[in-house]
């Protein structure tokens, strides 16, 4: 088999960057002597000026706008990307293609041409590259099962509780042009499958070693996690995710070959941000939605889009069904201060990955806020679906009339103070909180057959609802909530609790949950709970610059045995003791590293892409770079230290 797979079948959208990028110049080898000083009154600086400059010069704390210096780190390609197709398409939108060539130009990264040679150091030799599909997953994608409860056992892991109290680094793999690591891999055998960060690769690599043994190259780079199975009865084994061009991609596991692209949506400019599912025959796919960003630009006729779950033929990727989060947006009949006309309902993307239960036919998920009027049932809620029909079956709203999208403050506005245009509903009933669920909901197998489902908000609030009819058994709440903050990414149960990783950035300490809580599902009291504190001593300050505001838990935690692992926004990797709440071990990704395919490498915030594991190994992607957090490009696989 050939040491690198290639594609030349690209989606109209990744088609479009590429073409882009190309008819704008955007020859990535001439970056490198593009940057020029801040005060060089170059053309990309003046753009920057004008369009960019208000938001990233000097972000308020809290803000989703990345720094300058972050911008800085990102690769043409990934800036691009997000001015294309990605968050920040609304800036995009209004540049000409002079403008975005010379944008790009200022402030992507000094590169030249990427290359192979960070693949081609780290392969594996020839009698090493054999993928051993033979045993099961140690995982199924994200939530570990089709549960979401992110819980494996001593076996699944190659692990046990003790072996992750004291943890050392096996070998570290670095990824050129990336910044932010948002997606988990999963582990087959001796084989860790991992979309390698910001590149258009997915890699195959050997889990003991970290070497490649094989290398498959995309139109465009993953942008969720990866979730394996077999395509139909008789199909291979394969590893499948969303692309930043909205493409589903489903690759053969033994060779990387693309065994289908396909487009699921049913809305041509939104992304798959949450992570599929395989569900027997079937593939389950969250579908996002972008206005809640498009809307900061006042000329944008706001809004339209809104959230789906998709589920696909897993064979071929033909779509069987789809269940909206509403009915299409209409015209409002009034108009914004700037004369545009506006749309609604809009919102409630999905973006977190469901569960699915195959013996009661039942898919889970959840939904965010809506981004214009009327406010639906749907926003802010969970919901079931059944998945052979696609029918909603029943929903439970957790906030009504979170009406939100990026031009708007959180909270009531301030008096006299002015609004974006597209913040036209503010003083209408909207709560005006994005108090989404980004973290799917849990299965959680109660007594006498009564599951319950488990589900965590940006609100702070942890939510145990009746499988069968959505009705509320407890709830609790740990601290105000913020957009970034409260239950942000996902929960876990070991089976008898459920975790709640809280992360509230810049919240003030007297008022901030940040940490860990624990809650036994049968009771709903809580088990314990552990508070996060910052870390800014020695050279920590200089490797987490925002160490002393960004130290909660963000991504979701993991089950390992009796341990449960977490990792925070300053980098660090927690183990503690599922039961009593004790800190078993910590171990700090921020830091430099020579990774194994002879790159630099360095750690950074832990967000989004959740701990997981496999063959005895603990893997952690170390850096995130968006809301202001720090960068890293390196996946950290760590080992029980040797006694």
């Amino acid at each position: 088999m050939g040491v690198f797979t290639r594609t030349t079948r690209g989606g109209a959208a990744a088609a479009a960057v590429a073409a882009l990028a190309l008819t704008a110049g955007l020859g990535f080898g001439r970056l490198a002597s593009a940057q020029a000083p801040d005060d060089a009154p170059t053309p990309g600086k003046l753009v920057y000026d004008q369009y960019c400059a208000a938001c990233h010069d000097k972000p308020e704390p809290g803000s989703r706008a990345a720094p300058v210096a972050n911008l800085r780190k990102m690769s043409a390609q990934t800036l691009t990307t997000a001015l294309t197709t990605g968050v920040m398409k609304p800036v995009g939108d209004q540049l000409t293609r002079r403008q975005m060539r010379e944008l790009v130009e200022y402030l992507a990264a000094p590169e030249g041409p990427l290359g192979t040679a960070w693949i081609e150091k780290a392969m594996c030799a020839p009698d090493r590259r054999e993928v051993d599909l033979s045993g099961p997953p140690a995982q199924l994608g994200f939530g570990v099962g089709q549960d979401n409860g992110r819980r494996m056992s001593a076996a699944q892991a190659g692990l046990k509780t003790r072996d992750v109290a004291d943890l050392e680094v096996a070998w570290t793999f670095a990824f050129p042009r990336t910044s932010s690591l948002r997606s988990q891999g999963v582990v087959v055998g001796s084989t860790l499958f991992y979309p390698a960060g910001q590149t258009n690769y997915v890699l195959a690599l050997d889990t003991r070693t970290g070497c490649v043994k094989w290398a498959s190259e995309l139109p465009s780079p993953i942008r969720n996690s990866l979730a394996v199975g077999r395509l139909g009865p008789k199909g291979p084994l394969a590893v499948v995710g969303g692309d930043n061009a909205g493409q589903l991609v489903a690759l053969d596991a033994k060779t990387g070959k693309i065994a289908w692209r396909v487009d699921p949506r049913h809305d041509k400019n939104v992304p798959l941000s949450g992570s599929p599912l395989f569900a027997g025959e079937k593939i389950i796919v969250p579908v996002s939605a972008m206005d809640v960003a498009n809307a900061m630009r006042p000329t944008f006729e706001c809004c339209k889009s809104h959230g789906a779950i998709v589920a696909v033929e897993a064979a071929t990727g033909k779509t069987l069904w789809t269940w909206h989060t509403m009915e299409d947006a209409k015209p409002l009949g009034r108009k914004t201060s700037h004369g545009v006309e506006t749309y609604g309902p809009s919102g409630a993307p999905i973006w977190s990955s469901p569960a699915v239960d195959l013996k009661k036919g039942v898919v889970y998920t959840a939904t965010g806020e809506n981004t214009s009027p009327p406010a639906t049932k749907t926003s802010d809620a969970v919901v079931a679906i059944d998945l052979a029909t696609g029918r909603e079956k029943w929903v439970f709203q957790a906030l009504a009339n979170d009406v939100w999208n990026m031009s708007c403050p959180v909270g009531p506005p301030a008096p006299g103070r002015p609004l974006n245009p597209n913040c036209f509903f503010a003083n209408e009933g909207s709560v005006l909180r994005d108090h989404d669920f980004g973290g799917g909901p849990v299965i959680f197998k109660g007594s006498k057959g009564r599951d319950v489902i488990l589900a965590g908000q940006k609100s702070g609030e942890v939510w145990a609802l009746d499988a069968r009819d959505g009705k509320v058994l407890w709830r609790h709440q740990f601290g105000p909530g913020t957009p970034l903050g409260g239950v942000h990414w996902g929960i876990a149960t070991d089976g008898v609790r459920v975790f709640a990783p809280i992360s509230d950035p810049n919240v003030p300490a007297d008022r901030s949950a940040a940490g860990l809580h624990a809650i036994d599902v049968a009771t709903g009291k809580i088990a314990w709970q552990w508070k996060a504190a910052p870390d800014c001593e020695g050279d920590r300050k200089t490797r987490m610059p925002t160490c002393a505001g960004k130290y909660g838990l963000s991504a979701p935690p993991l089950v390992i045995d009796g341990a449960v692992l977490a990792g925070s926004l300053d980098g660090r990797l927690w183990a503690f003791d599922a039961a009593k709440g004790d800190v078993l071990g910590v171990y700090d990704t921020a830091q430099a590293y020579q990774a194994v395919n002879g790159l630099a490498g360095a750690g950074g915030s832990i967000d989004a892409a959740g701990i997981f594991a496999g063959d005895g190994l603990v893997f952690v992607s170390s850096g995130y770079a968006a809301f202001g957090q720090q960068p890293g490009n390196v996946l950290v696989a760590l080992k029980p230290r040797a006694k």
